[in-house]
């Protein structure tokens, strides 16, 4: 969701500090994490303060810091994240994992952890608007995320109503298991960066202890009011401001009688004056509301009292008599912007920092997430040696195309569902692309991929999933020594190359990989005895890859095609090498 949002306990509202807040929060924390437990990194002592060496510094420790985390550790990669709250999120917001970030999760082994963490609205589907839950004029926007089943033809994964408060727990523990650290009630101070590193000053909230971490990069995952983004001097380009909201999470026992059956994602409801976004947490007795404000015709929080909020939720329901308790609120503001630039030197922008967008879709934190996988792996393959600088110069070059588009597209989702409090006119552009073509169709027109269209849409008219360089590579299930996985299964920690069995490129792409010193797996596809791949009957993984037998495919660890051959090569292994090094910027 974005926008931020800071939750205030109402039990406690007037006595509450940012210190005592944050000690609040020390539940979802373990201070033992603070021990030095991260792989690859070094400590050193002055008179003044500790030292501390990493190979990367996270700063943020959100949704996006926490899955940047978790995508590092995967690859062994040493870091160190700091976040100046004392835990992960405790209000609901940001609820919905798209489908291609629960393909990301999945390979990391997380999206079971995930799903159950989420899983008291597993049986939550659709968006209602209605003008009040007791009256007649109630539509559905929509009533399932998948209707007919379409999506396990292209992806093995599906939606999660997962909320940022319930995934990012799950998050912060894989990356602890990894030996991550992670410091919370830690905030960063300064940094600067020169040719080899960065050198970055933080501190201890709750001690007051000062760090000194040197680090050979910085990822700026500081959310929307970004200090590193405004200390880099990147400018944001976009529509900006677009609607204000307070939400307010409140428990009410009767409610659910009058939603009955209806288990909705959210409902709009649209009553003028009442209007508002409701969203079940427990589909019992927590509940949240958004409601609109407006703060640039002088309405401040203040005004938001108890009683003023309860009313505006009987209204907006239609029960005069509801029961209503608040027990918290967090103002939120919405906004279309994306930053101009999504790096500097060795300090890089994902999620928030990069690109803020309108909550409805999910697709602002979902697009962080996709941020946090491209510049993981991007930092992994530099790091170990075996991409080439310029890699790093694509991370932007690829992400921030893709937040520009979809930012339109959730502006203009939000005037699609007269999201409350939201009236302006739709984006110019926006309406391209349905919300699944929106969340795992778009493409990267340059970076590091060969052979594409300059010109193409980031985000096309209809998905098309079929073997494009600069697409996401397509699903296909098989058959591996016996077990069921997809091809998406096979991408994370090195190159992939795909060919059919009995083609020039398996011994050729092994030698090329090998006298290049880049980690390539590669995997002959059929059903004879020298296949590694064994499609399930029917599948035609030619067709679905937009190749022939004797073709290939070069995948990158995203799981995004770098390269395609049609057919095959007089000189295999100089193909491949080729292709590795345009790709890797090994030149």
């Amino acid at each position: 969701m974005q926008g931020t949002a800071e939750t205030v306990d109402r039990t406690d509202r007037t006595e509450k500090t940012e210190k005592t807040e944050n000690a609040d929060r020390t539940a979802n924390t373990d201070r033992t994490a603070n021990t030095d437990r991260t792989a690859n990194t070094d400590r050193t002592e002055n008179a003044e303060s500790t030292v501390r060496r990493v190979p990367i510094l996270i700063v943020g420790g959100s949704l996006v810091g926490l899955s940047t985390s978790m995508f590092l550790s995967r690859q062994g990669i040493g870091h160190l994240l700091v976040e100046k709250h004392a835990g992960t999120s405790t209000h609901p917001r940001g609820r919905g994992i798209n489908v291609r970030s629960m393909e990301l999760f999945r390979r990391a082994g997380v999206d079971g952890d995930i799903r159950d963490a989420a899983a008291v609205l597993s049986g939550n589907h659709g968006i209602l608007q209605a003008g009040s839950l007791t009256g007649d004029d109630q539509e559905w926007l929509f009533r399932e995320i998948d209707p007919g089943g379409g999506l396990a033809r292209i992806s093995p994964s599906s939606w999660c109503l997962c909320s940022q408060n319930d995934i990012e727990p799950v998050l912060m523990a894989r990356s602890r298991e990894a030996g991550a650290e992670l410091r919370f009630s830690t905030e960063l101070l300064s940094f600067e960066q020169d040719a080899t590193g960065v050198t970055a000053l933080v501190k201890d909230r709750l001690s007051g202890e000062h760090t000194t971490v040197r680090a050979d990069y910085l990822v700026a995952a500081d959310g929307p009011r970004s200090p590193v983004r405004e200390q880099l001097g990147i400018g944001q380009s976009g529509n900006g401001e677009l609607f204000h909201n307070v939400s307010m999470t409140f428990t009410s026992q009767q409610l659910i009688g009058i939603v009955g059956d209806r288990r909705f994602i959210v409902c709009y409801l649209t009553k003028p004056g009442a209007d508002g976004a409701l969203l079940p947490v427990d589909n019992r007795e927590r509940w949240v509301f958004h409601a609109p404000w407006h703060p640039e015709l002088g309405e401040t929080l203040e005004e938001f009292t108890d009683e003023r909020c309860r009313e505006h939720i009987r209204r907006a329901v239609g029960a005069p008599d509801l029961d209503v308790e608040i027990t918290g609120m967090a103002p939120w503001h919405a906004a279309e912007r994306v930053a101009r630039r999504y790096s500097a030197g060795r300090v890089f922008l994902a999620g928030d920092s990069a690109h803020e967008m309108s909550p409805t879709g999910a697709f602002g934190s979902n697009t962080g997430i996709q941020d946090a996988h491209n510049l993981a792996w991007k930092l992994t393959a530099v790091l170990k040696g075996w991409a080439g600088q310029g890699l790093l110069d694509t991370y932007g070059e690829e992400r921030l195309p893709v937040a520009k588009a979809t930012g339109e597209r959730a502006s203009a989702r939000s005037a699609e569902h007269a999201h409350p409090g939201y009236a302006a006119p739709l984006t110019p552009g926006g309406r391209r692309g349905g919300v699944l073509t929106v969340a795992m169709g778009y493409g990267y027109p340059g970076g590091a991929v060969i052979g594409v269209d300059p010109g193409r849409p980031v985000v096309p008219e209809r998905m098309r999933l079929s073997g494009e360089p600069g697409t996401r590579a397509p699903h296909l299930w098989v058959r591996r020594d016996g077990e069921r996985l997809s091809t998406l299964d096979l991408y994370e920690r090195s190159m992939v190359l795909l060919c059919g069995e009995g083609a020039v490129w398996r011994d050729a792409a092994h030698k090329a990989a090998v006298r290049l010193s880049v980690p390539l797996d590669v995997y002959a596809i059929g059903d004879g005895p020298l296949a590694d791949l064994v499609p399930e009957e029917g599948c035609d993984w030619t067709g679905t890859h937009g190749t022939t037998a004797e073709g290939a495919l070069l995948v990158r660890p995203d799981g995004f095609v770098a390269w395609r051959s049609a057919g095959g090569a007089l000189d295999a292994e100089r193909a491949v090498a080729e292709a590795l090094v345009e790709v890797l910027r090994l030149r």
